[in-house]
């Protein structure tokens, strides 16, 4: 099945050429002529095709990437935000599997990206240059066709014209004959008329016997270029275009096939997507949850006991009794009454007077002056809520301590390469801030120290505070003994002698420290085990600390236990700790366990 013989029939085609006169011919070339017009328009609408599918390719790739971004947008949306408050509600499974549900949409969308992408390079791209390819192809073919017919055309004006002049000669050579004949019978005209009439006649004769022969030959040389035009030419190029669109059509084909494999391709993925959604809401656990409140609420507190029945017959004063509500646990002139573990708490459910209610007030605003929120130790919280507070606390400057430790160990390394290669740098610039570092560090281990003490106070592994802890929380006691005084000045006692709880829990920040001192003066004085030379000056303004300068040479009489410090003598009368890091030891040789150290 071909174009070139298939679109008109050759049967008709011998038929007009055995029939054919010069003034008939113009029709079958005038049939050839429609054939190429109608192939024209034909193809043109098989390109439009392609394009109009391209363009339908296009605003799905364009869909695509909108509603993957609307996607993304609205996965981001619910993201949690960073450092507040509903980052912290994402520790429950529930919101733990709407984060995963998130993160997989987030991936879902990623998909969608990937589908439009692949279109684009696939379908749209690869489409558009065949379009212009076949663009291409399609005008030089019908280039060819105008090329051919216009050939045809120029052998038949060719054939025309030497056809007319053919016949033209034959009429004047049959009237110059007649005339001739006319003049030989004419008795009257000259012998010399007649010869020259005689002459013009087999002139003219001539004449038409050349045109005949050059008819004949351009008839002939037409009818070949005609059967080769009609015959070669012709169904070769109508074959090109039927070749051409065959190729259009099974690209449009191929191409649709593509656009439904992109999508196969991503529906495994897509699949584990969902199966991820899926699998985090199988991971909640409404027990796990329930739990966390507890941990996350847990006050310590525990219901109060049975209160005791109060005698006013008596004609005396009346008095309150042990198991009262207003008793304290704190309260140093009651005993708590056995196997009642409750009876120093107040449940926080039952109201308080208007006393206790502006002590609350009075006492807060004072903590708020001090430390702008609240008291640093925790101590306005429950006993469980306090005591995850300061472990976070304690938490947060360890990390703080090995993030500068690790600042120094690096400026160290630096250190040492300068002192090798001191074309690299000057050793003596990092000693500036490897000394900052080193105070940066002694703070954030004071620091840690204090909140470490609150926090075995809180868990009662500590229920009195030994020489260590009252060192390490020095700072923080001579800063804030005034405020707490002020604060304690400040409680009044309810008509009835009784006091509420939050002067019981106030009172626990009053730390007794006479047992110390005691211990502290009756100590023997230590013999000294080596000497030190002090690297930075030091100003101890804690208790228990000593003052030293730069280059200031002091008796070591205790050396680090591994909190960071280490005890040194000036004279008999003054003795103190100082950061190990501050100075450089030379320990006696003798000494046990004697090392020197930086």
């Amino acid at each position: 099945m071909s174009w070139g013989t298939e679109l008109w029939a050759l049967e008709d085609y011998e038929y007009w050429l055995c029939g054919t006169t010069l003034d008939t011919w113009s029709v079958p070339g005038q049939f050839i002529q429609d054939q190429f017009d109608n192939l024209e328009k034909h193809t043109q609408w098989g390109i439009d095709v392609l394009e109009k599918y391209i363009k339908f390719v296009k605003e799905r790739t364009e869909i695509e990437i909108s509603y993957a971004k609307q996607l993304r947008n609205l996965s981001k949306k619910y993201q949690p935000k960073k450092n507040s408050k509903e980052e912290e509600e994402y520790k429950y499974t529930s919101c733990k599997a709407f984060l995963a549900t998130l993160n997989e949409m987030n991936d879902y969308a990623g998909q969608h990206e990937v589908v439009s992408e692949n279109m684009t390079s696939q379908i749209t791209a690869e489409l558009t240059r065949f379009v212009q390819e076949l663009k291409q192809e399609r005008k030089s073919h019908f280039h060819d066709g105008r090329k051919a017919q216009q050939n045809i055309e120029t052998f038949w004006k060719q054939l025309e014209a030497s056809k007319r002049r053919f016949e033209r000669d034959c009429k004047e050579a049959d009237r110059a004959q007649q005339y001739f004949e006319k003049m030989d019978a004419d008795i009257n005209v000259t012998k010399a008329d007649v010869e020259k009439a005689r002459q013009q006649a087999q002139t003219r004769h001539q004449m038409a016997e050349d045109s005949k022969g050059e008819y004949s030959s351009i008839l002939q040389k037409f009818n070949h270029e005609q059967r080769e035009h009609y015959h070669t030419h012709i169904p070769n190029i109508f074959q090109k275009i039927q070749e051409m669109e065959e190729r259009r059509i099974v690209r449009i084909g191929e191409c649709m096939k593509t656009y439904a494999e992109v999508d196969r391709q991503v529906i495994p993925i897509i699949g584990k997507c969902l199966d991820g959604i899926t699998k985090a809401a199988e991971s909640i656990d409404q027990k796990n949850d329930s739990q966390l409140v507890i941990e996350a609420f847990k006050s310590g507190f525990e219901p109060p006991g049975d209160i005791d029945f109060e005698d006013f017959t008596q004609p005396m004063k009346r008095t309150v009794s042990e198991s009262s509500l207003s008793n304290s646990r704190w309260d140093g002139k009651s005993e708590p009454k056995p196997g009642s573990k409750s009876k120093g708490k107040l449940w926080p459910f039952i109201k308080k007077n208007k006393l206790s209610l502006k002590l609350i007030t009075l006492n807060t605003q004072v903590w708020n002056l001090i430390e702008g929120g609240g008291p640093e130790d925790f101590s306005n919280l429950p006993p469980e809520q306090r005591r995850k507070k300061l472990q976070q606390k304690v938490d947060e400057l360890n990390k703080d301590i090995q993030k500068e430790m690790d600042q120094r160990d690096a400026l160290t390394k630096m250190k040492d390469v300068y002192i090798k290669n001191p074309q690299m740098g000057d050793a003596a610039s990092v000693d500036h801030k490897l000394a900052e570092l080193g105070q940066n560090m002694e703070k954030l281990r004071l620091e840690a120290q204090k909140f470490e003490g609150w926090l075995a106070e809180v868990e009662g592994r500590l229920p009195v505070r030994t020489e260590q802890t009252r060192r390490q929380s020095g700072m923080y006691d001579t800063q804030n003994t005034s405020a707490v005084s002020n604060c304690a000045q400040d409680r009044e006692s309810s008509p009835d002698g009784s006091y509420t709880e939050e002067q019981s829990q106030e009172s626990e920040m009053k730390v007794p420290v006479t047992e110390f001192d005691d211990e502290f003066d009756d100590e023997e004085p230590l013999p000294t085990i080596g000497t030190c030379k002090a690297l930075y000056t030091f100003e101890g303004q804690n208790e228990g600390t000593i003052s030293v300068t730069e280059g200031e040479m002091l008796y070591v009489i205790e050396e680090d236990k591994g909190d960071g410090w280490t005890r040194i003598r000036r004279n008999e009368d003054e003795e103190g700790y100082v950061p190990t890091s501050y100075v450089e030891v030379y320990l006696d040789k003798n000494a046990k366990g004697a090392m020197t150290y930086i």
